[in-house]
């Protein structure tokens, strides 16, 4: 699953005991976490200018130190801490550790500096973790074979995580209900669409800004096993274990009719 950046403050104990339940039925949950408005509180404490292009964080060398900071350190910490505090166990660590997510620049690298795409998951660190055990949890880091650092998009990499650890199912957790469209003046949350809808949404300009890389990264991960991405509201109650029992909340991405 994927935790939004915006959506983990928010979250509420009740998730954490739900991951825990899921975990002590034999669920293997993997996280992979985000942090974008702890990423921009820090950058203006340290009087550097957060900016973005269709989505993306612009990355400098000083950008990525505080990225790093931030995500391997306060935000990964807080997470396994709140498994932990629910009795459920934990193991964080950063796409870095072991080069565990490869990467290399994306294409637009001359706009948004390092933001990296992934090339590559060791998917025997993640599955050697579950063994033990343990709920990995992922900041968002990638590097290369010259050991290269690289801002990834939390979506990406979960997408990228999931379809290598042949996930059946990818959550992405955040702070709205699901893909939201706009039916006779009223907005109302799609239950399911393909990724031929998402396409044509994108293109009528109904989805727009961070949510593109969110859904495009859900639509990159439904390949192999990974037959679909179920986008929710990390607030409702019980939510993992509703949706994994089938109960149709959020939207589901799925590859077509």
């Amino acid at each position: 699953m994927k935790c939004g950046g915006s959506t983990l403050a928010a979250l509420p104990d009740s998730f954490f005991e739900d991951l825990r339940e899921l975990q002590e039925t034999g669920f293997q949950p993997v996280i992979v976490h985000g942090g974008g408005p702890a990423i921009s509180d820090n950058l203006a404490k340290l009087g550097i200018e957060s900016r973005f292009v269709n989505g993306l964080r612009v990355t400098t060398e000083e950008v990525l130190d505080v990225v790093e900071m931030t995500l391997a350190g306060s935000i990964n910490k807080a997470i396994v801490r709140r498994i932990q505090g629910s009795g459920g166990q934990a193991l964080g660590l950063s796409g870095e550790d072991g080069n565990l997510i490869l990467a290399r620049p994306v294409a637009n690298s001359a706009e948004v500096g390092l933001v990296g795409e992934v090339t590559g998951v060791k998917a025997e660190i993640v599955t050697g973790i579950l063994s033990m055990g343990y709920i990995p949890v992922i900041a968002p880091i990638g590097v290369d074979a010259e050991g290269q650092r690289y801002n990834i998009n939390a979506d990406t990499a979960a997408g990228a995580v999931a379809s290598y650890v042949n996930s059946p199912k990818m959550i992405v957790v955040t702070d709205v209900p699901g893909i939201m469209s706009t039916v006779e003046g009223k907005k109302i949350v799609l239950p399911s669409v393909t990724v031929q809808d998402i396409e044509d949404l994108i293109e009528s300009g109904e989805i727009y800004g961070g949510m593109i890389p969110k859904v495009r990264a859900a639509m990159d991960c439904i390949q192999g096993s990974v037959s679909e991405v179920v986008i929710v509201d990390g607030k409702e109650p019980r939510v993992l274990s509703r949706v994994l029992q089938g109960e149709e909340l959020g939207t589901r991405i799925i590859r077509s009719n």
